[in-house]
């Protein structure tokens, strides 16, 4: 069955995240990508892009956190 969760477009960060269309919370709050020992987080903006899977709102990179260890 097809997930029915919203979806969104990441823009900047590092270029290897694995997806760049993924599932977000439908509060549009901050998102956070776990990536090479770490998290990449990402804020909703204004912007929307067209994409296969229809128009989609865009999430901006802002940090990366790493974890301990």
């Amino acid at each position: 069955m097809a997930s029915k969760a919203p979806k969104a477009v990441l823009q900047g960060g590092p270029e290897g995240i694995p997806e760049r269309i993924v599932e977000v919370d439908p509060d549009g709050g901050d998102l956070k990508v776990p990536y090479r020992g770490g998290y990449e987080h990402f804020r909703i903006t204004k912007r929307e892009w067209d994409t296969a899977q229809g128009r989609l709102p865009v999430y901006e990179w802002w940090e990366r956190t790493e974890l301990p260890g």
